[in-house]
């Protein structure tokens, strides 16, 4: 930090296992991801190469050895896996991570059916080549799924081999976790809390006031995600205390 304050709460530092901030490039050129990491690299944990735009980017790999000098693993979307398995490429898919470099690795099921057992089949597979975050929950808004299958589905994919579960919103954070208006299923997220580890999921969390609610509920160090590269600062000042939202949070907790 540039200068000393009292009462900030303490985060976790880099390489972090909790507190995660996950930003979506979608699909920035190389001079912009570098100007990013100039703004906001020391508070970036993870780059996710949005959807499906890594096939179209331009500058790809240039871009993601950008990224892996900074120290930031990076990794494509999990809707690029569903790509490739849709298309019986499995095998050229990890074809591509490693021919990228890529270590960490994306399972998701959100824009097709994938029944469980052969997900998690997936993600034991996947976890001989680096580290798995899998993805629960569906991009449709139309397929509500309950609280307890919420966490039969994350308990489940934690022990076949997942460090992280995302909890799915989207890039405009308005299905899954969320109400088509944005607003937080509550509820929902609360009895997710009850049984699955807070430090094990990564919240997509796009909106402020959705960040705000996690940042409340959880703590300085929630894990959020989807966050827009110009979001970040932003969002580590609201982690500390340091924005309007969040001022009184953590003042005289010491």
């Amino acid at each position: 930090m540039n200068f000393n304050l009292t009462q900030i709460p303490e985060r976790t530092s880099k390489p972090r296992s909790h507190g995660l901030t996950m930003v979506m490039d979608k699909g920035l050129s190389v001079e912009e991801a570098k100007n990013f990491l100039s703004a906001a690299g020391p508070h970036v944990d993870i780059v996710k190469l949005g959807f499906g735009t890594s096939f179209v980017t331009p500058n790809l790999r240039t871009k993601i050895e950008m990224y892996q000098a900074a120290n930031i693993p990076v990794y494509f979307g999990g809707t690029l896996f569903e790509a490739f398995l849709i298309r019986n490429q499995f095998d050229e898919y990890v074809r591509v991570i490693k021919d990228y470099g890529i270590s960490y690795m994306e399972v998701s099921d959100g824009s097709i059916t994938i029944p469980h057992a052969e997900k998690c089949g997936y993600i034991e597979k996947l976890t001989k080549h680096g580290l798995v975050l899998s993805e629960v929950g569906s991009k449709d808004a139309e397929h509500i799924i309950p609280p307890y299958k919420w966490i039969e589905l994350m308990r489940a994919e934690l022990e076949a081999g997942s460090s992280y579960v995302i909890a799915e919103a989207r890039e405009g954070g308005n299905v899954g976790i969320y109400r088509g208006s944005g607003e937080v299923r509550e509820g929902l997220v609360q009895e997710i809390l009850t049984q699955i580890p807070a430090e094990k999921i990564i919240w997509e969390a796009p909106q402020k006031d959705q960040q705000l609610y996690f940042l409340e509920l959880v703590g300085c160090n929630a894990n959020l995600g989807n966050l827009a590269p110009n979001e970040v600062i932003p969002l580590e000042a609201m982690r500390v205390g340091l924005r309007g939202d969040t001022f009184h949070l953590f003042l005289d907790k010491e």
